[in-house]
């Protein structure tokens, strides 16, 4: 018999009257985080058999512009990595990056 192993991440969202995010905690204590707040969340999960993306995109409403600017700039960045990781296609990872850094040029991001 084999030993399955589970891990959990775990997220919390308080809500203002509107149901408007005003606090979002995150737990994964496996990583060694316990109830840590951010101001934004963005999740993706594949469900394979629509062939289909879903999303969870949460921010507070006290997130700053500029922090999400820079927050979605290092998201894309992420986002190429992990698709040069998961494809071993250099060539198109390469285009991304590109992108990302045209993309904190115009908004004149500091890298």
């Amino acid at each position: 018999m084999s030993d399955i192993n589970t891990s959990e991440i775990k997220f919390i969202v308080e809500l203002d009257g509107n149901r408007v995010p005003e606090k979002l905690m995150w737990s994964a204590k496996d990583g060694g985080v316990e109830a840590e707040e951010a101001k934004a969340i963005m999740l993706s999960i594949w469900d394979s058999k629509v062939k289909e993306t879903m999303r969870i995109d949460l921010w507070t409403k006290d997130m700053p512009v500029d922090e999400m600017k820079i927050f979605f700039h290092q998201t894309l960045v992420a986002m190429s990595d992990t698709f040069k990781r998961a494809t071993d296609d250099e060539k198109m990872a390469d285009t991304m990056k590109d992108f990302c850094d045209y993309f904190a040029e115009k908004l004149d991001l500091k890298q």
